[in-house]
């Protein structure tokens, strides 16, 4: 008895031990939230100076973490930004750019994508046993060769769980003035177009059946289902609404199309969800947020509730989602395991109006925006990093960082190592942001607008300096505006940018909002860092392999390759409510989405709200 009374308390003994261990192990992986926002520039927060935007949870972040004031985007795009964060790689490396005019994945039946090849973070994580989760944006793809072959699905790329939207919002995501009134008058009017069909084609095959031996049945049945096909055929080109505008989680679609205002409400339900089953971690959470991108679909909550019209509103509505997040990581106990990184994919779209309002971000004190290529307001972005106990709070660094570091840094956390057979342009954060370096491990860092090379920054390893020289710069429409407004986005090369031989030259350091360029007989050092620099491009662009560029090419788009929840061309659906539709229940689907998204007092008052916004804005 005695024998056995031992071993029972060895073996508990062994069991302890192992547990320990386990935990000790798990500890040394810490579970990883990365919340990218989309188009936010980085003067919109209170913790970069706005004094007139209330954001509390993004600036606790600064307080209890370290705040990068010089963290810089690969692209200032959303989909080569995106492929950089996600790799860790410049765009141009994995092909992921233009040469035209579009540079970005526009609609899902391009057959565009991130190169299967490529690394993610979350790939490397997943293989050191973390369970990966991507909630919101993806914009990397999604169909090859069908509808449903799914090659760029994101758990083609390391996620485990996928919830959101794989394309990215556009205009007629949220029509004006609301979009259950857009549905509503064109489902009418298409039933009305129909119906006078049916009298026309019912007339002109009753005479024709005096002549013709077939069956009349059968003749209108057949010209019918012509006339139903090619109407939805055509709605495939023509209405975004319903072929991209739609959610998916993994692999099923959920909303076609969706309902854009309570999407984020969604997500962060669905983020909280995944951070409550994987608490016991480790686990890699990367939430995408459809905030704060054109058309802004506001709930009614937020609308009215900042000083700068529906974008101010659409800001604080993200901000708010983010404090849900944060205090789900304390509710279940993750707060001190867990580094939480916040950023945004690029600057501040400044060419994003309505009438005289901007629809579009601020960029504080520096110049240019989304799509300028190099210009500074279009790449440096917010970096908050927080990790208790282990990460430093309230620190500030000056240094130049990236996005595509977030690949090397997780990485090196998790236990994993990078891919050794392709160059990797991020670099480890670690040692910077807990203080055991005080320089930044990048001395050159690439600007591009496209496959163009626009601008390079230089930070001498020896100096505080940070030079800028601009080979390429785009050209301002009207002339003395500060963005290209005559146009949607800024151009990347052709008439409208300028080439500048010598390069346009600044220090950073003295001039973070390149108002003054400098010149040989004002700068000492004028020769040399226009010598340094060009001798860097030269080493760069000897690094870049040739690859086929993903986004250069046809974006009309190819109808087989659009996703449908039902049979094609039949695809609409809201299982979100618990309820789908077919193409005999166009109202059905619309009142499943007023049912679901708001109660009917709600969905009033955001309609009048957002036609009340426009109205002023005429």
């Amino acid at each position: 008895m005695k024998l056995r009374s031992l071993l029972t308390s060895l073996s508990w003994m062994c069991l302890f031990l192992n547990t320990c261990q386990s935990r000790e192990a798990n500890d040394d992986k810490p579970n990883v939230v990365l919340i990218m926002v989309d188009d936010l520039g980085i003067g919109d927060l209170g913790c970069y100076g706005n004094g007139t935007m209330r954001t509390p949870h993004v600036d606790r972040l600064a307080r209890e973490g370290v705040r990068l004031t010089q963290n810089i985007a690969a692209a200032s795009m959303c989909t080569p930004s995106r492929s950089a964060f996600l790799t860790g790689r410049y765009p141009v490396r994995s092909g992921m750019v233009s040469d035209t005019e579009v540079r970005v994945i526009t609609t899902l039946g391009d057959c565009s994508g991130l190169p299967l090849n490529e690394t993610t973070f979350a790939a490397l994580l997943k293989k050191q046993g973390y369970t990966t989760g991507l909630m919101g944006k993806w914009h990397q793809g999604l169909n090859c060769q069908s509808r449903s072959d799914h090659c760029h699905h994101p758990h083609n790329y390391g996620f485990d769980y996928f919830y959101g939207m794989p394309l990215s919002l556009t205009e007629p995501c949220w029509p004006d003035p609301s979009r259950d009134t857009e549905l509503a008058i064109e489902s009418k009017i298409w039933l009305c177009v129909q119906l006078v069909a049916i009298a026309v084609l019912t007339f002109t095959i009753g005479k024709l059946s005096c002549w013709v031996s077939v069956p009349w049945s059968l003749i209108l049945s057949m010209v019918l289902f012509i006339f139903l096909l090619s109407y939805f055929w055509f709605s495939s080109y023509t209405s975004p609404l319903y072929w991209d505008c739609l959610l998916m989680r993994d692999h099923e679609i959920t909303e076609q199309p969706m309902k854009a205002e309570r999407a984020g409400s969604i997500m962060v339900k669905e983020a909280v969800s995944f951070l409550e089953r994987n608490r016991k971690g480790p686990f890699l959470l990367f939430f995408s947020f459809l905030h704060v991108h054109t058309p802004l679909p506001t709930t009614t909550e937020f609308i009215g509730t900042s000083k700068h019209g529906l974008y101010g509103d659409h800001v604080q509505e993200m901000d708010s989602m983010l404090g849900k997040i944060l205090d789900a990581l304390d509710d279940f106990g993750l707060r001190d395991h867990t580094l939480v990184y916040f950023t945004s994919d690029h600057g501040g779209h400044l060419e994003a109006r309505l009438g005289h309002a901007q629809l579009g971000g601020w960029n504080g004190i520096y110049k240019g925006g989304k799509g300028m290529g190099g210009w500074e307001g279009g790449i440096r972005v917010p970096g908050l990093v927080r990790w208790p106990g282990k990460l430093p709070a309230g620190k500030v660094i000056e240094e130049p960082t990236s996005l595509m570091d977030i690949l090397p840094t997780v990485a090196a956390l998790a236990g994993a190592t990078v891919p050794q057979d392709r160059v990797i342009d991020g670099r480890d954060l670690m040692p910077l942001l807990r203080g055991d370096t005080q320089r930044s491990e990048h001395e050159f860092l690439f600007h591009y607008c496209g496959v163009y090379l626009h601008a390079v920054r230089w930070h001498p390893k020896d100096s505080e300096a940070v030079w800028k020289a601009h080979y390429v710069t785009p050209v301002f429409q009207p002339p003395g505006a500060l963005a290209c407004y005559e146009t949607i986005f800024c151009q990347c090369s052709g008439k409208l940018v300028t080439s500048h031989n010598p390069p346009l030259l600044f220090d950073l350091s003295r001039d973070p909002s390149e108002s003054t360029p400098l010149m040989r007989d004002t700068e000492p050092l004028y020769d040399l860092v226009i010598r340094t620099v060009a001798a860097a491009v030269k080493r760069h662009k000897e690094s870049i392999k040739p690859i086929h560029q993903q986004l250069s090419g046809s974006r009309e788009g190819k109808v087989w390759l659009k996703p449908c929840c039902g049979v094609f061309p039949f695809c609409l659906c809201d299982k979100e409510g618990n309820s789908s539709a077919t193409s005999s229940s166009w109202e059905g689907t619309m009142e499943s989405g007023r049912r679901n998204a708001l109660s009917d007092t709600q969905g009033m008052n955001l309609r009048v709200n957002k036609l009340h916004y426009h109205l002023q804005l005429l």
